[in-house]
């Protein structure tokens, strides 16, 4: 009987201890056990170590240590709170659309560029917006350098990620005009490349915009694609800055430039730029005139071309200009020694052509004082025979003065009327 008890406390000790409640899995052997466990020295002696946030971690790279600042390092800054109170009290960032702002390009993009204009996002400078004048086959590595400071036009609103888009070829184009309407008021004479022809003229390029020549306003040229990538001197013939419109002429400021120190019986050179049936275009210093076929020889001329061909170098003789339209009459005849030597020999009239003005200066200036000298001569003439007639008119007796006054007895009979 007493190893039957004995034996059932034993099994009843080895139940609980087994049970699910009291089992070696439960939570409160694995307590006992950890509490009964032996604690390991090495273990406490270690410094716990606190993983950082990413906020923690980049406000260590970017920010760097803090010192806090103490009173006396306070009184040595020559800087105090009320200057920087100031100074931001002066500066204002504004980054509203149209509004002008300082940054640096920091890097390229294939279509744009990153630029830093201190607002809380970069800006975006796209291509087309780099530059108002832009050649041909440039990019924008080529229009704007880098961490170099300039002026930007803001010509968007903030986007869902805060960047805003910025212009450089809108301050320019306002600046160009600017330029142009100042020019325009000086009346000033500029010069401009052409960069294309059309039916009607050619395009120059003023300050970056594209202005139109017309055809009819080019002196001594052709609107042909020769044309393309000369200088050309230029004035304003229309200046529309609503519209974007721009009207320059070439024969005007020609005429101003070079017309000024042209004056009848001037020898120039120039080139035969074209014929036509009634005569030659020669092409003056930039200017066209015309050596009608009436002018070129004393002789008749039969056929023209026998005479001048296209880009033949001649010297003529001004006979007529005018100056406000830019053009010029020239003539040859006067240059030749003989009537009929252009059509014998032209090379010979050109060579002694300064000989040939010379003498027909000397010869026009001996005929001009002998129709001086003979209408002086007239004019005498007539003095002696109206020497007689005015003794006639100043004597006589009273019937005689009666007579030189015809209104004399118109005079008698108003005052009868009137008394």
């Amino acid at each position: 009987m007493k190893f039957s008890l004995a034996a059932f406390a034993l099994f009843v000790a080895s139940a609980t201890a087994f049970s699910p409640v009291n089992g070696p899995n439960s939570r409160t052997a694995l307590n006992t056990a950890t509490l009964e466990a032996p604690v390991d020295t090495e273990t406490e002696d270690k410094p716990v170590v606190i993983q950082q946030t990413r906020f923690d971690r980049l406000k260590k790279n970017y920010k760097g240590f803090q010192k806090p600042v103490q009173d006396d390092d306070v009184e040595e800054l020559s800087f105090s709170y009320e200057d920087f109170k100031e100074a931001v009290a002066e500066t204002s960032y504004s980054f509203e659309r149209h509004s002008i702002v300082k940054g640096q390009c920091i890097e390229y993009e294939p279509k744009g560029v990153i630029v830093d204009i201190g607002a809380k996002a970069s800006a975006f400078l796209p291509e087309a917006e780099a530059a108002l004048i832009q050649p041909p086959g440039s990019i924008v590595n080529d229009l704007v350098a880098l961490n170099t400071e300039l002026d930007f036009q803001i010509i968007s609103d903030e986007d869902e990620n805060g960047q805003l888009l910025v212009s450089i070829r809108r301050i320019q184009y306002r600046s160009a005009w600017e330029t142009i309407l100042q020019m325009q008021t000086d009346d000033a004479i500029l010069e401009a490349e052409v960069v294309s022809v059309n039916r009607g003229g050619a395009i120059c390029l003023v300050e970056g915009l594209r202005a139109f020549l017309p055809g009819s306003h080019l002196a001594g040229k052709m609107a042909t694609d020769d044309l393309i990538g000369t200088l050309l001197p230029l004035k304003f013939l229309e200046v529309n800055q609503e519209n974007n419109k721009l009207v320059v002429s070439n024969r005007k400021a020609v005429v101003e430039t070079q017309m000024a120190d042209l004056s009848r019986g001037d020898l120039v050179e120039g080139t035969v730029q074209a014929l036509k049936p009634y005569g030659a275009f020669i092409e003056v210093g930039g200017m066209s005139g015309l050596l009608h076929i009436s002018q070129i020889s004393y002789d008749r001329i039969e056929d023209l071309e026998q005479v001048l061909q296209p880009g033949m170098a001649v010297k003529c003789m001004i006979i007529d200009h005018d100056k406000v339209n830019g053009r010029i009459a020239l003539s040859t005849k006067t240059l030749e020694p003989n009537p009929g030597d252009m059509l014998k020999n032209s090379a010979m009239v050109f060579e002694m052509a300064e000989d040939s003005a010379e003498k027909y200066h000397t010869k026009m200036e001996e005929e001009r004082k002998a129709r001086e000298s003979a209408a002086r001569d007239i004019v005498l003439g007539l003095g002696d025979s109206l020497d007689g007639l005015g003794d006639d008119l100043n004597g006589g007796d009273s019937a005689g003065d009666s007579s030189a006054d015809p209104l004399a007895d118109v005079s008698d009979s108003l005052d009868s009327l009137l008394s």
